[in-house]
């Protein structure tokens, strides 16, 4: 089973971009961020045609999240995190998918974490206890003893080698202390960082801005992640991301990074 994660930065603006890219890579899963619309605008029938269902937790004009399932229509387990009933931002989703092989269900999470900055001040505080409440998610998955992947733009560089220039992002609140410590706090919990450890090296990038040339001079850095419950570690038989997609017309910000696991 192929599982895709993809900051699409906004569905309607990106759609040919994303349609082919389902095309030509054709993941058994892809969770989507940043589709940027309502619900009732989501273009479901646009992946139908291709062969994929889908659910989408959406917002007007900013955030939402999605998952599309190849030949068959994602089983919605939970949208939204509990414990800050306020919150109505549409930033996470998770679902069961039935594996091709031999039926079994893998769990699967669209996540995207709010950015933080500027930093320090409520955004970022907001930020820090969106990450407590998806570790305590997180943990009652992990609990469930169940293949899971937690699939998203982060919106964390784990490392100093997941950056172009540290100190070129050093005041940003993706490379914060508090940000880092909350993504690692995840890890010793139990999950794997299917990238971070197949590539420990670093320097392979996600995400490339769109101002200053960024993706030309390849100034990136990494914050899309797909973490993986200890079964789906176990089954991880190679992961990348899809660098090519980003250099096309009008692409997202983004690009694509994925899992393969034998299930």
């Amino acid at each position: 089973m192929k599982i895709a994660s993809f900051n699409i930065n906004g569905i309607k603006a990106r759609l040919p971009r994303l349609l082919e890219w389902l095309e030509e890579t054709r993941p058994d899963v892809a969770c989507l961020q940043e589709i940027k619309t309502q619900d009732e605008g989501f273009p479901a029938e646009k992946f139908e045609e291709i062969g994929y269902g889908a659910i989408w937790h959406g917002q007007k004009s900013f955030n939402g999240v999605a998952i599309l399932a190849r030949d068959q229509v994602p089983e919605e387990i939970k949208r939204g995190l509990d414990g800050e009933p306020e919150d109505e931002h549409s930033r996470y989703l998770e679902a069961n998918i039935s594996s091709s092989k031999d039926g079994r269900k893998v769990r699967v999470s669209s996540i995207y974490l709010p950015n933080g900055n500027p930093h320090p001040g409520p955004k970022f505080d907001f930020k820090l206890r969106w990450m407590k409440r998806l570790r305590d998610r997180a943990a009652e998955i992990w609990a469930e003893e169940v293949p899971a992947v937690l699939a998203g733009d982060y919106n964390v560089i784990p490392r100093d080698n997941d950056v172009y220039s540290v100190k070129a992002m050093q005041d940003d609140a993706l490379m914060q202390p508090e940000s880092r410590q909350g993504y690692r706090r995840l890890l010793n919990d139990g999950w794997t960082d299917a990238l971070g450890v197949t590539y420990p090296a670093g320097n392979i990038w996600t995400y490339w801005d769109y101002r200053s040339g960024g993706w030309q001079r390849d100034q990136g850095f990494r914050i899309d992640h797909l973490l993986l419950s200890p079964l789906a570690a176990d089954a991880l038989k190679s992961c990348g991301v899809d660098k090519e997609h980003r250099g096309r017309e009008k692409a997202s910000d983004h690009t694509p990074a994925w899992v393969d696991l034998s299930i």
